[in-house]
């Protein structure tokens, strides 16, 4: 047969409808019910076998005609209320025999399930069982191990229910399981220790243990009864029976008990959250149906079994991790007084690194540097294998069989069969990695894991058949290292972030030190800037008065170049006063100091320092506040954000245009507004103006690209704001706050 054939019945395997067989196990009867009227619209066909009744005549027919009104009354009412899981079974007598009664609801619809009252049922008395299930309970609780609990677990559930076998299945992450532990009759082949592969519990079947607590088997060897109709009427659609008792299991399954000398199985899920972490497997060589109340117990023994699991597993984990704090604390300490940067301070502790994950070796890479302590692969293998990793992306990777991600490694897998890994998002090679050597064991498995699935002629052709050996199968692991544990990567996690901690908190230390350097720098060229440039402007004067303008050719170009110097001084100063605000300002270091001043008395001393400027221009200079507006604010500062907005307003509006500037009360902060009749900022730049260094180019040569960004620092530190509106064309507005005086007269 070709692979291509082989591969297409695998996957007809996998998408076997087991939660829709249409069938239903034959010790049983199944009905579906309509709501609210609780009519018949489904029964298994062997209901005249089992209660005197024909298939047929129960179709449509209300429920109590099959099992009388009293206990019809009990279904409505367990239905009404949900109370599937919390009522009593029903109890009825039906063609002569004892049935007991389950109902659930599942996609809008009611199933009811029958099955056989056993009184009589062995090794021992049900009732008994049932009342010492809060001792057993207490047993699990008592365990110290995990290992006590998995023993605990299955010697109880096989002297409760009399299974030949019964055995704990835990899930690996890489699909297949082991059995953990195992009680078993001396007659039954041991299956203790030995793993099987994932392909003998499929995805979706696992999906139904990990939506379904039990499921059970009572005769491996049963002929499956079919449900008529095969369609549900109301929908056109099979049944799903995911949570139906009497569900048929897929005939595959089946013929893999009787492979492994079992007819009755019952399985019981093992969770960790939602996930399905393991199961407890129950196998007879007999026919074997146990009770629903027993079956009841052993779920709960199950439910219990998963809390218990759950709690010491992280017990467990929490120890672990509290075994890797004092080396984490000792090379965070060893980061911190490195001189340089992280990684060099971790190179100093290359046997810690080693003792912290149990590695045979660590290497630490910083750009160009690589250590290496312990036995690791070649330096030219490592930064290949660093490349790849950085490629993955994970900032933390593990494997214990690394060739089997990335075949290189097959070349130093005596030394590095597993790895552990992590960097930081820094723009230089970075990472420490960690490495253990290969461990050659030998893996035991029930039969040839690589033949999970055999194929046999039918007469439909070729089908899938499971496999019939269980011997114990050999397998020599080759490239594969002890399994990273989970302290171990918690231990890769956490020093990570220690490590991320320690390189941001190294950069903002040398940023802040850069901007005092860059502070001091600013105060000390400007102080000392500002002596010499007074001096050229006192000597600018006193040059002034020895060359008059109205002299001889030669004074009158001496005297405009004079005048040219002291313009040039007096901008230099200005432009030194706005290194020094701006230094302040990113530094978070610029203060104000708020008096009450009188906006009227602001305004008067704005416009007769501006109005000439205005008037130049033929510009129309205008103020406007409402009377007795006192603010908290400090008065030079004040001055130079309105004396920079009026100036900016001067110097871009046209000839004949005009300029507003109005104050007005606004709650606890008075508005300031300048608006011009100017050429206004494009929309793409608008957004831009407070920006450090942004001009507007025409009609500024001049401009620093400070001011507006300077004006801003002095509002805020006034704990005021400003905003700017514009449209070209229309002119621009730009409108800050400023607080009240506490208590003053509001219009």
């Amino acid at each position: 047969m070709k692979t291509e054939d082989f591969e297409e019945l695998l996957a007809n395997c996998a998408d076997e409808p087991i939660r829709f067989p249409g069938a239903i196990q034959p010790h049983g009867v199944l009905l579906t019910l309509s709501e609210p009227d609780l009519n018949i619209i489904q029964v298994s066909a062997n209901v005249g076998t089992l209660f005197g009744h024909a298939p047929e005549s129960l179709l449509g027919q209300p429920l109590h005609t099959l099992i009388g009104a009293e206990h019809a009354e009990a279904v409505r009412g367990m239905a009404a209320h949900n109370t599937f899981a919390d009522a009593p079974p029903l109890h009825v007598s039906l063609n002569g025999t004892q049935f007991l009664g389950l109902l659930h609801r599942h996609q809008r619809v009611l199933v009811l399930e029958f099955e056989p009252r056993l009184e009589d049922f062995k090794p021992r008395a049900l009732s008994g069982h049932v009342s010492n299930l809060g001792k057993m309970l207490q047993r699990l609780q008592s365990a110290k191990t995990l290992q006590a609990l998995y023993e605990i677990s299955v010697t109880e559930i096989q002297a409760m229910t009399g299974y030949d076998r019964v055995l704990i299945y835990r899930f690996e992450e890489e699909g297949h399981g082991q059995v953990i532990a195992e009680a078993s009759a001396p007659s039954m082949e041991l299956f203790n220790g030995l793993f099987f592969p994932a392909s003998d519990i499929p995805e979706q079947a696992r999906e139904l243990y990990r939506t379904n607590w039990l499921r059970i088997i009572p005769n491996a060897a049963y002929e499956p009864v079919p449900l008529l109709p095969k369609l549900r009427p109301d929908i056109d659609q099979p049944l799903d029976l995911s949570f139906a008792t009497l569900r048929s299991v897929s005939p595959i399954h089946c013929q893999y008990m009787q492979n492994m000398g079992v007819l009755s199985s019952m399985s019981i899920s093992l969770m960790k959250g939602d996930k399905l972490w393991g199961l407890i497997s129950c196998g007879n060589r007999e026919p074997l149906l146990v009770p629903h109340e027993l079956r009841s117990a052993c779920q709960t023994i199950g439910q219990v079994l998963s809390l218990q699991i759950s709690a010491m597993e992280a017990l467990e984990l929490s120890r672990q991790r509290e075994e890797k704090v004092d080396a984490l604390a000792l090379l965070d300490q060893a980061m911190k007084a490195s001189q340089n940067n992280v990684f060099d301070g971790l190179a100093q502790r290359g046997q810690l690194l080693m003792d912290l994950t149990l590695s045979g070796g660590v290497a630490i890479i910083e750009d160009k540097q690589l250590h290496r302590y312990g036995n690791c692969p070649e330096p030219s293998q490592i930064r290949a294998l660093h490349r790849w990793l950085q490629q993955n992306g994970e900032p933390v990777f593990a494997s214990h069989n690394l060739a089997a991600l990335y075949p290189p490694a097959a070349d130093f897998q005596q030394v590095a069969s597993g790895v552990l890994a992590m960097s930081l998002p820094k723009p230089v090679d970075n990472g420490v990695l960690w490495f253990r050597p290969e461990v050659k064991e030998n893996i035991s498995w029930s039969g040839d894991p690589n033949k999970p699935l055999a194929l046999e002629s039918s007469d439909a052709g070729m089908r899938l058949r499971p496999r019939t050996s269980f011997e114990i199968w050999k397998v020599e692991m080759a490239g594969i290292s002890t399994k990273w544990s989970h302290g171990d990567l918690f231990a890769a996690n956490d020093l990570r972030r220690s490590a991320l901690e320690n390189d941001l908190s190294r950069q903002v230390l040398r940023e802040q030190q850069a901007v005092r350097a860059r502070d001091e720098l600013v105060a000390v060229v400007s102080h000392d800037l500002r002596n010499p440039m007074t001096v050229i402007s006192m000597l600018c004067g006193m040059m002034q008065k020895a060359f008059s303008s109205d002299g001889p050719h030669t004074s009158r170009r001496i005297s405009s170049a004079i005048d040219t110097m002291q313009q040039a001084a007096a901008r230099m100063n200005v432009l030194l006063e706005d290194l020094l605000d701006t230094s302040k300002i990113e530094a978070g270091r610029y203060v104000v100091k708020p008096v009450p001043l009188d906006v009227s008395q602001m305004f008067e001393e704005a416009y007769s320092l501006l109005a000439p400027l205005a008037m130049e221009k033929g510009i129309d200079l205008s103020f406007n506040t409402e009377p007795g507006l006192l603010i908290n604010a400090d008065p030079e500062r004040l001055f130079q954000v309105l004396s920079n907005l009026i100036g900016n307003a001067i110097k871009f509006t046209p000839r004949q245009g005009n300029i507003g500037i109005s104050a007005m009360s606004n709650g606890e902060d008075i508005v300031f507004s300048v608006r011009d009749s100017g050429e206004g900022i494009a929309p793409d730049q608008l957004p831009y103006v407070f920006d450090r260094y942004w001009t507007q180019a025409e009609n500024n040569p001049t401009g620093s690209g400070l001011g507006l960004y300077i004006t801003q620092g002095i509002v805020q530190a006034h704990g005021g704001k400003i905003v700017a509106e514009s449209e070209l064309g229309r002119g621009s507005e730009f409108r800050f706050t400023v607080p009240r005086v506490a208590g003053a007269a509001r219009n």
